[in-house]
């Protein structure tokens, strides 16, 4: 059975029965290419337990895999081929008997709050050819930043979702398809508020928030990255858009957050994904040592 038909079949099945989004199905897609092309494979009859090993065997050694990379191809494997035993195109499935590497515990990267304050003035100040990008990708950069949202999740973010009255954005179906509430700021709303008065002035209807310079189309994916690319090389500083989540995280717990809000914030299953943050900010743990009853002698 030829593993790229087997492999079409199976994220059709996963998009329309299990509801998983289309980044996890192009992963997928990626992940079963990537094995066929690395192991010469292109008939499921030809899988065995030896080849699979030799293949992790290979990304370990020679091609460098780190932890999550190797858990990323260990766990699409896993359920394609238990997808292909399901469907009776297969007996046992060749990934069960792996090791999986224990995964390396780091803090998340953020950025500290002053490089984060001088980011959106970096984003406000930039010479740029319209007002309209000026105030929007300030809006869009303080919105990662003061409300910690999901790349995909700003994307998709409709103009119906703000509402500035009640300082809220609602998040429409975001990571494991849930739907959240997040409060958000004065200071991101003075921001959000400004972005949508240029935007009412330029005519812009689309259902998206957050549009395109050009025409009335949301703004895209490679738009945003090829923004994220120009701030980063005027900044001087790396970070990425999971980095600025990661920062809302750790500003959030100093300024006193509780855990419990902070999860619900960023939208976790499960409140132990949110106590990692709890490490990454020494100025929360420094103010917890404080309690300490001993301190006063």
């Amino acid at each position: 059975m030829d593993i790229e038909l087997l492999s079409q079949k199976f994220c059709d099945y996963s998009l329309s029965f299990k509801g998983y989004s289309p980044n996890t199905i192009r992963r997928y897609k990626y992940v079963i290419s990537c094995f066929c092309r690395f192991t010469g494979i292109n008939d499921l009859n030809a899988v065995t337990d030896e080849k699979v090993r030799a293949l992790f065997f290979l990304g370990r050694t020679e091609r460098k895999w780190s932890v999550n990379t190797f858990l990323v191809y260990h766990k699409s494997l896993l359920v394609f081929f238990r997808w292909c035993i399901k469907q009776g195109y297969m007996e046992k499935n060749p990934i069960s008997d792996i090791e999986i590497p224990k995964k390396e515990k780091c803090l998340p990267p953020k950025l500290t709050k002053q490089d984060a304050l001088r980011l959106l003035e970096l984003v406000y100040n930039y010479p740029y050819e319209y007002s309209f990008l000026r105030y929007r990708n300030h809006a869009l950069f303080s919105t990662f930043i003061f409300a910690g949202l999901r790349k995909q999740e700003l994307l998709h973010l409709k103009y119906s979702d703000v509402d500035l009255n009640n300082l809220t954005l609602f998040v429409r179906q975001g990571k494991g398809n849930k739907d959240r509430i997040i409060p958000i700021s004065y200071t991101l709303a003075q921001s959000l508020k400004r972005y949508i008065e240029e935007r009412k002035r330029l005519g812009k209807i689309n259902a998206e928030f957050f549009c395109s310079l050009r025409g009335n189309v949301g703004f895209t994916e490679n738009g945003l990255k090829k923004l994220v690319e120009q701030m980063r090389d005027a900044f001087g500083l790396s970070f990425s858009v999971h980095k600025l989540r990661h920062t809302f995280a750790t500003l959030m717990l100093e300024g006193g957050c509780d855990i419990y809000s902070l999860s619900k914030m960023m939208g976790h299953s499960d409140i132990s994904t949110t106590t990692i943050y709890l490490s990454a900010s020494a100025e929360h743990l420094r103010s917890q040592m404080t309690k300490h009853p001993l301190n006063n002698i």
